[in-house]
């Protein structure tokens, strides 16, 4: 599966008010692999930043004023995302702006190139409900570390945001099925394949998690008038074995 992280910084926060994308950031992942095959640019929006969006991103108008407009790097950046499932952090953000940009140029919608846009600010709410779930935040999570992040910027934003979604989904790589074979193919074919299981990290309880387990426990017992079954331990296999065995 071909996947492309990608992120945009821009000129301000909506596309109807004029504002423009100037810099893209896109990071390839090939069955679950980072490949390398990245692509960046950065675009004259031929406008100014707003005050707020120069502050996030630092890209100045005086830095960007040599740069290619978006017209010539729409047959680079298109024929690079064809086909690809897409995944963004807060993707009707981007997607608006990028909808924007080929409208200009009397293009498709961006979803129109592409197999599928896939939200991971979306996807995060899910996983992770009521809780933060900025990149920043999700970084913290998982023990990807940002220090080197001050401004935000589309390639470092994108490459951050591939780390932190191959960690959100890591439990999905845990299983495939290869059905591709025939049945000249000999024994075996279609048989379901076990993939490599990815690392996982066991993080054990801490005090404080032991300590709000046993008030849920005591507020059970409460409930039952005794004591609650999570109280119990199931006896080990060889005392089940025994006392299924029939009497000599």
């Amino acid at each position: 599966m071909r996947q492309i992280i990608l992120d945009t910084e821009t000129t301000g926060l909506s596309p109807r008010a004029g504002n423009r994308i100037l810099e893209i950031g896109c990071v390839e992942v090939l069955n679950r692999q980072l490949s390398g095959n990245n692509l960046h640019f950065y675009i004259n929006p031929e406008r100014e930043s707003e005050e707020g969006a120069l502050a996030v991103h630092g890209l100045t108008t005086e830095f960007l004023s040599d740069k290619p407009v978006f017209a010539k790097i729409a047959p680079e950046f298109l024929d690079y995302v064809r086909g690809a499932q897409i995944i963004i952090h807060n993707a009707p953000f981007d997607v608006g702006f990028l909808d924007a940009e080929l409208a200009l140029l009397g293009l498709p919608p961006f979803k129109e190139h592409v197999d599928e846009v896939i939200d991971s600010l979306q996807m995060a709410k899910e996983i992770h409900p009521g809780r933060r779930n900025s990149l920043d935040a999700l970084c913290d999570r998982y023990g990807i570390s940002n220090a080197h992040r001050t401004l935000h910027g589309g390639l470092l934003d994108a490459a951050l945001l591939a780390e932190v979604y191959l960690a959100m989904t890591r439990g999905q790589n845990s299983l495939t099925m290869d059905l591709a074979g025939g049945e000249d193919e000999g024994e075996g074919a279609g048989a379901m394949e076990l993939a490599p299981l990815a690392q996982v990290i066991v993080v054990p309880a801490g005090d404080e998690d032991l300590a709000l387990h046993e008030d849920v426990l005591n507020q059970l017992d409460k409930e039952v008038r005794g004591s609650c079954v999570w109280r119990f331990e199931p006896p080990p296999p060889e005392a089940d074995a025994a006392a299924a065995a029939p009497a000599a």
